[in-house]
């Protein structure tokens, strides 16, 4: 079946344009290529036509993301609750967008107690953690993590994860896939969402994922041109309440790009609703 187009989206992964990227300063700090950098976009070079017409605009931020949502009939959005613009957005607009916050877990106790915090203040619906981004790098198994896990449990929290390569010029180690697996037996009541694609181990988060119930996988940062062909041969066949869409706007792809790129995407009729939309809001008990 094509892409539908009448499907109430659930994005859970979009940001605000700014004109300011120092947010991006904990990668440049840590990678040693001068490229990086150079780039306003620390992992610029994956990328074609990063959509940085968008920063600096004279609209307010939260109105061009929301101008975009509206374009291709997204319903909600998770954003990080970490900064004004977010904390701003979630106060004026509690119907359109969802909190998260980012954890590292080197600061173990900071880490639950900020997780504690931001589920009292803010109501998030989910936990980030970058392991290769982290400093000193936390590995996905890494006992550091283990209480971040046990908080996730603890308060019904999913826990998206990047696992794969990284982007960022840092090493892969603390994001090999085979790490989940120790997680997974673990934290037999975790719900784990991979991010940014599990490549080159998107078969190995396949078996992954029919062995462990928790464990899900999110297309973040990936054009729908290139969403694994094992994954999207599993989203058809056992897989299908597994895979969540996730985009990566403002920060790599535009709105527009991924769905027009998502009209070429093999997916069942059947598999459509789930991806789009119900399978996040059952992770994210929306």
């Amino acid at each position: 079946m094509p892409f539908p187009k009448n499907i109430p989206i659930v994005e859970t992964m979009i940001g605000f344009p700014h004109e300011d990227f120092s947010s991006y300063d904990f990668i440049r700090n840590a990678t040693k290529d001068t490229e990086t950098e150079e780039f306003d976009f620390p992992v610029e070079y994956m990328f074609k036509n990063v959509p940085k017409e968008l920063y600096g605009a004279d609209d307010d931020p939260i109105s061009v993301t929301l101008g975009e949502m509206d374009r291709f009939n997204i319903e909600i959005g998770m954003i990080s609750s970490e900064d004004e613009t977010g904390k701003i957005a979630l106060k004026q607009h509690p119907d359109r967008f969802i909190g998260s916050i980012g954890v590292d877990p080197n600061d173990v106790m900071g880490s639950v107690r900020k997780i504690e915090q931001a589920k009292q203040d803010w109501d998030i619906r989910s936990v980030g953690a970058f392991p290769s981004g982290c400093f000193p790098q936390v590995p996905i198994d890494d006992p550091k993590f283990y209480p971040v896990y046990a908080k996730c449990v603890e308060l019904d929290l999913p826990i998206f994860v990047c696992a794969g390569v990284p982007g960022p010029r840092f090493p892969m180690s603390p994001q090999h896939v085979e790490r989940i697996d120790q997680v997974m037996y673990d934290f037999l009541d975790l719900v784990f969402v991979t991010r940014h694609g599990c490549e080159p181990w998107d078969e190995l988060a396949v078996k992954l994922m029919l062995k462990w119930p928790g464990l899900h996988y999110s297309t973040s940062a990936f054009s729908p041109k290139y969403y694994p062909e094992s994954i999207i041969k599993y989203a058809n066949t056992r897989g299908a309440d597994k895979i969540i869409y996730a985009g990566y706007f403002p920060m790599g792809l535009s709105l527009e790009r991924i769905m027009t790129d998502m009209e070429n995407v093999g997916f069942k009729d059947e598999v459509w609703p789930k991806f789009l939309s119900e399978n996040a809001r059952r992770v994210l008990k929306l």
